[in-house]
């Protein structure tokens, strides 16, 4: 039956049109955006899911940024033991000399000195971001090595401890500190000596404001009336701190080399999220660009077969002719 009221095939072509310009308009968003899911319409479950990782992707990388700061801090560190232990060895070095026969131990004291000052503008230099793991009375430094999501959404940061307990060269507390502490006495050839006399001297104190021990390895002092004893005393407390640095050096490579593996598996799982995170919202390319292809031939159809049928009212006209 034809209708001058109702056209049913106008009404259908009209439908398919416009479904044809729906899907032609989310398809050149898609290729435009890059995005097959863009908004919680689209899908809600993968875009809820997607918004949650790239949330937790931008704290995984304030985590790489904190373990390359502390990384940095570490390696600044780790300088400033290496320098120190050279020093150490020229004092040591130093102290060898003095115990040869005819030798003026107030030059070898002039040369020690200045070995002194040098440790502690190393010690008091070794800062990196205000940070001096060298010169701290903290007990230890915290380091943010990761951030995870429970199963129940709830989120959580993990630290790497750094303890500064047996780190510190110097230190405020002058019972503290490798090179600060107080050296009481040491035993050489089954006797105890103490540091005293003229093994000590004037307590000094660092760039940094801190004051050092008289009988300590940066305020012992030797002159002319020191004995073999107080060399050797002095002797065997250098032997104890280099050893000490050296346990110290050790136990700061061993953090830093988990700081490296923490930053390299911070870095993968990152990358891994991002990567689960595209495969739910981004657009497949090649299929958007032959879907755009085949909608737009559907919507030049579409438009024809809605000519066609608008066509039908005006034969009609030609009946009463």
């Amino acid at each position: 039956m034809s209708s001058l009221l109702t056209n049913t095939s106008a009404m259908s072509a009209l439908a398919s049109l416009t479904a044809t310009q729906k899907s032609l308009s989310q398809t050149q968003s898609q290729i435009s955006t890059g995005l097959r899911v863009g908004s919680a319409s689209d899908n809600a479950a993968y875009w809820s899911i997607s918004t949650t990782m790239k949330s937790d992707t931008s704290a995984l990388s304030a985590v790489s940024d904190a373990l390359n700061l502390g990384s940095s801090t570490i390696g600044v560190a780790t300088a400033a033991l290496n320098s120190t232990l050279t020093i150490m060895n020229k004092m040591k070095a130093d102290l060898v000399t003095a115990q040869t026969p005819g030798t003026d131990k107030a030059q070898v004291q002039t040369d020690i000195t200045a070995l002194q000052s040098s440790l502690k503008s190393i010690v008091s230099s070794a800062s990196f971001n205000g940070v001096n793991l060298l010169n701290s009375t903290a007990s230890n430094t915290n380091i943010v090595s990761s951030f995870s999501r429970g199963t129940d959404g709830t989120t959580s940061v993990g630290t790497i401890a750094v303890s500064t307990a047996n780190i510190t060269l110097t230190s405020a507390t002058s019972a503290s500190g490798i090179l600060s502490a107080t050296i009481a006495s040491a035993t050489v050839g089954g006797a105890s000596v103490s540091l005293g006399g003229s093994v000590a001297g004037t307590a000094g104190s660092g760039t940094d404001g801190t004051s050092y021990e008289a009988s300590s390895i940066l305020g012992f002092k030797l002159t002319s009336s020191s004995t073999t004893s107080d060399l050797s005393v002095m002797q065997a407390a250098l032997d104890t701190a280099i050893g000490q640095i050296t346990a110290a050096g050790a136990s700061l490579g061993g953090t830093k080399t988990n700081i490296d593996n923490q930053s390299t598996f911070v870095s993968s799982l990152s990358d891994a999220i991002t990567s689960g995170v595209g495969s739910l919202v981004d657009a497949d390319m090649n299929v958007a660009s032959t879907r755009l292809n085949a909608l737009q031939t559907q919507q030049q159809l579409g438009v024809q077969a809605l000519s066609i049928a608008n066509q039908n009212s005006q034969m009609i006209l030609k009946l009463f002719n």
